[in-house]
């Protein structure tokens, strides 16, 4: 979408060099870090080189080995403290609508923004007798990777959150319709908007994406299994024993989850 939105919808041989040099510095200049080019790039390369060896067309592909600084404006992400946390939920409360919502759910859940913003009110389901939310892939928002396709038990704000979400009776599938069209999750839409939110609320160094690096610190601070740890987040756990078996279920990631 951002390349289409830079250089325009081309056939793959009318790319040029230029248009990798033009889409690298539209990316910077949207306020994007170098760690965010780099994935987009990526992604972009990827796409152009899966289809360069299915119809065997004999193109170099511009977009690669293009030059950039990889960590310019890249900035370690902080956690957001245990009282900034409860100062946020707080406020979250009061104002009782949709972005506050949205900032509820990830506050106690650590789920990325794109993968709150997505949701659809069908996504909150009980299982065992708990409140869940069902993260998985919608046609309108993918998942970054296959282990973020999860179950995850909702306490504290997030439970609130979507009890908020599911007695709302706007005749809307989505969670958070301020987000979607039905063709595509615009999660930057709601990170610009929350973001500008949550600095007011507890200074500039944070991050709607800085609830999801509390919740791992919060878990290790009860000495949760690190594995558990990683179910609950979507992470990656290594080793081949991780692959085996369905992981845990919901009774045991809310147990401890209620002692954050």
């Amino acid at each position: 979408g951002y390349l289409i939105d830079c250089c325009g919808m081309k056939a793959l041989k009318d790319y040029l060099r230029s248009d990798a040099t033009k889409f690298r510095d539209y990316l910077f200049a949207k306020g994007l870090n170098g760690a965010s080019v780099a994935r987009i790039f990526g992604t972009v390369r990827a796409v152009i080189n899966l289809a360069l060896s299915e119809f065997g067309l004999a193109i170099v592909n511009p977009f690669s080995n293009v030059y950039f600084n990889q960590k310019e404006g890249v900035k370690k992400r902080l956690p957001v403290k245990t009282e900034d946390i409860k100062k946020v939920q707080e406020e979250c409360y009061k104002a009782d609508d949709e972005k506050r919502w949205l900032i509820a759910l990830i506050a106690d859940t650590g789920m990325r923004l794109a993968e709150g913003a997505g949701l659809l009110r069908s996504d909150f389901i009980e299982q065992d007798g708990i409140l869940c939310v069902n993260i998985r892939q919608h046609p309108w928002r993918s998942l970054k990777t296959a282990s973020s396709s999860r179950i995850v038990p909702l306490v504290g704000s997030s439970k609130w959150a979507a009890e908020r979400i599911l007695a709302r009776r706007d005749g809307s599938a989505f969670a958070f319709p301020d987000y979607n069209d039905g063709q595509r999750t615009n999660a930057n839409s709601a990170s610009a908007a929350l973001n500008k939110w949550l600095k007011v609320k507890i200074g500039p160094d944070y991050t709607i994406h800085s609830f999801r690096h509390s919740m791992r610190d919060r878990l290790r601070a009860v000495e949760c299994p690190s594995d558990v740890i990683d179910q609950i987040g979507g992470w990656l756990t290594q080793g081949v024993g991780a692959s085996y078996g369905e992981g845990y279920s919901v009774g045991v990631l809310q147990k401890w989850m209620h002692y954050l």
